[in-house]
Formats: structure tokens, sequence, C-alpha cells
């Protein structure tokens, strides 16, 4: 049996696996997949989403900011985002040693990865994050305002709290859950853009205006697609094509689908029906909930999850817009910001060592270490959620200085956004 083993292992070397310190070919192909799903959640996925949800004066113009923040963040994650946030450097910030990739060839491994690969999956994390703040001031801050900020906040915000959490930082160090960016990408999103909304104030005629979505066909066709590239935004951050990545897209799928019946049957119950608005929402805080906890929890810690997410998000919806008044123009907090929350909370609960069919309920690991694991995600939770609130606030007032204004006038902004900015129309009916 044994000569049986070499011999089958020396006709077929492909089967051998990498060790440390050799490129691992099935890993790279998963990556480079995954990759090109988390781009293509925000091309198109994210431009659709947003773009059906605001009105129809205003669509181009939100198409236009994706694609300008997908480029943007591409030029600076390059020459220095990426340093900044995996660079050696300190607990709190990398330093400047791969600045435009300085050092990093074709041969340069991360992992079992090609170095330069790892840098273009998280270049996509990267993109999506200042892209996801658009939808809280969506409709009334101009182009020039918009891209400066989010250039500024990538760099101030963005790459810090990565370093903290991936980079080899201060939360890393304390062990916290964050498995594909409940902190770094939703906490951070969803804070900047509930600042952001406050700092601008409302679009004109809310809240007594009615400011429906013009294309709710758009938006469910980029929902489609968040959905399908949040597989590789969680199965990839496993870095590896291996049983933590299939568990991370299962959880992930789960979580998805009970946030999306949550949400549909809280209002089905409430209105008497369920709209496609509701139920594409519900998907996305189901998706953006088990972010956190993708590589910790089992099926049934997500469907707790996902559920949760609905119900909560839901009611956070609820009371930010009608309660509170904040014009979050496409519930960028609630969603995200409180999603992130919550995710990050209960892959302190739910995470487990064994995870079965309904384990990952945090019990398996004992209550003592479920305890300090929760300490540690509300410290990760409550020093993201302040640096991002403090040094957002100040970048847009700086901003705001540099522009002449965040905003257009009135006059500007009754007219679209599309036109005064860009020139162009969406639609010439």
């Amino acid at each position: 049996m044994h000569k049986l083993l070499t011999f089958l292992f020396l006709c077929c070397p492909t089967l051998a696996f990498a060790s440390d310190g050799e490129l691992n070919g099935a890993n790279t192909a998963w990556i480079l997949a995954s990759t090109a799903l988390v781009l293509f959640m925000t091309l198109p996925g994210l431009a659709l989403f947003y773009g059906g949800l605001v009105r129809k004066k205003n669509v181009l113009s939100i198409l236009m900011q994706c694609f300008a923040i997908a480029s943007l963040s591409s030029i600076l994650w390059l020459l220095v985002g990426y340093s900044l946030a995996f660079g050696e450097g300190n607990a709190f910030i990398g330093d400047f040693s791969k600045v435009f990739m300085m050092g990093v060839t074709k041969e340069s491994l991360s992992g079992d990865i090609p170095e330069s690969l790892f840098m273009m999956f998280q270049m996509t994390f990267a993109v999506i994050t200042p892209a996801l703040i658009i939808g809280g001031f969506a409709e009334r801050m101009k182009f020039s305002a918009v891209l400066l900020f989010s250039g500024l906040w990538l760099l101030a915000v963005y790459a810090p709290i990565t370093h903290w959490v991936w980079g080899g930082g201060w939360l890393g160090q304390m062990g916290v859950y964050d498995f594909a960016g409940g902190i770094v990408v939703h906490i951070t999103a969803g804070t900047a853009a509930l600042v952001a909304a406050i700092v601008l104030g409302p679009r004109k005629g809310f809240p007594k205006t009615p400011m429906l979505p013009h294309n709710l066909t758009m938006t469910v066709t980029g929902a489609g697609m968040l959905w399908v590239g949040w597989f590789g935004f969680n199965g990839g951050s496993a870095l590896a094509a291996n049983g933590d990545a299939a568990m991370a897209i299962l959880v992930t799928h789960i979580s998805a689908a009970a946030g999306t019946l949550t949400w549909a049957a809280i209002e089905w119950k409430k209105f008497g029906k369920a709209s496609v608005l509701g139920a594409v929402t519900g998907m996305v805080a189901g998706l953006g909930t088990i972010t956190p906890a993708a590589g910790f929890v089992g099926p049934g810690g997500a469907l707790i999850i996902g559920i949760s997410a609905g119900a909560i998000c839901y009611y956070a919806t609820v009371y930010i817009k009608q309660k509170l008044h904040i014009d979050d123009s496409l519930d960028v907090f609630p969603v995200h910001g409180v999603g992130g929350i919550l995710g990050t909370f209960l892959a302190g609960i739910f995470s487990a060592t064994t995870i079965g069919v309904f384990s990952g309920f945090g019990f398996a690991d004992g209550i003592t270490t479920m305890v300090g694991q929760i300490g540690v995600q509300l410290t990760g939770i409550g020093s993201s959620l302040l640096y991002t609130a403090v040094v957002t606030y100040v970048l847009l007032k700086v901003v705001g200085l540099m522009t002449g204004g965040l905003r257009v006038d009135e006059e500007k902004e009754v007219t679209g956004l599309d036109l005064v900015e860009h020139d162009e129309k969406g639609y010439h009916i």
C-alpha cells in the first residue's frame, strides 16, 4: 500500500500540498476569483444598487461616484494605502516600506499566494468601503468634495483601522474577531455615512417630501450582484481554498436568506405587504452582519445572525429616519453600521472551535472564553466607531473649506446632480 501511494504521488505531482514558502496554486486560483467577485460588488453591483435607489435626476452622479472612487482608491492603495495598512509599522499604523509596491516582485509571497494578489484582493476592500459611504450623502454633495473626502478618508481612516485589525495592529494582537470586515468595512463606512449625513444636513424637502427610488429593477439587479459577489468577500477572506472558505460561503448565504425573509416578514405584518425594497435591504443587512463572523460560526449561528440583522437593522432604519430625522439617504448606517456592530458583537457569542449543523453558539468554547471574547469585540466596536466618527468629522470640515462648501446650492440640488455636476442625463424621456 505504501509503495502504491508513493507511485501515485510521483505520477501526480500537482496533488502535492505547498509547504511554507511555496506558492499554492489552488489557493492562488481561489483568491484570483475572489478578487474579481469583490470588485464586481462595487462595479457594477453597488453602483446599480445605489443608482436605482436615488431619484432619476441623480442616477448618473451615483454611478460616476462609484466608478471614480474605485479608480481613486486603487491608485491611492498602490501609492501608499497598502503600505500604511499592511506595512510593519507599529500597533497603530503601518510604515512606508511597501510604498508603490516597493520590493514586491512576481515571486514575492504573502503566505502561500503572490503578494501582488494579496495586495489586489485587499485593494477591492479599499475600493468598496468609501464607495459605501456615498449613500449617506447621496444627491447633495459636490463631486469635487466627494473625491477629495473619499481619498483622504481612505488614508486617514480605512488604512489605519485595517492595520489595527488585519495588519498586525493592536486589535489584531488582542484577538478581535473580524473575519472579512465587520469593523474594517461596515462599522467604518456606516459611521462615516452617518456623520456625513449630519454634517451636510438633509436633502431639500426631507422628511416631508417622498424621495422614492426611481428604478427598483436596477436596485434588485445590483442586489443580486452583491449577494453573489459577497461569496468572494467572505469566502476569499480565508485566503485559502479550504473548509474555512466553504463554511464562510455557506453561513454568508444562510444569513442573507434569513435577513431577506425577516425584513419582508416585518413589513408584511406591519403594512399587509412585503416590499421588494425591504427584501433586498434585508438581504444586505444579513450579508453585512455575517461578515465579521463568517469564519467563526456555523450555520446555526448564521441563521440567528441573519434573523437578528433583518429585525434590528429594520428598526434602526425607522428610528434614524423617522424619529431622529437624520437623512442618511440610502440607509448606510442602519444597514451597514448597525449590521457591522451587531455582527462583530455576535461573533464573540456564537464563535466555536467545533462547528456542526447547529453548533457555533459560543458555549462550545466555554462561558469564560465567550465573556472574554465579547470584551475584545466591544473594544473593537467602540474604538473603531469613535475614531471613525472623529476623523470623519474633521475631514468633512477640512474638505468643506477646501472646496468652498461640501454641498451644491439649493437650485442645483433641485435640478439634480447629473446635469449640474456632469452635464449629462441618465434618461432622455
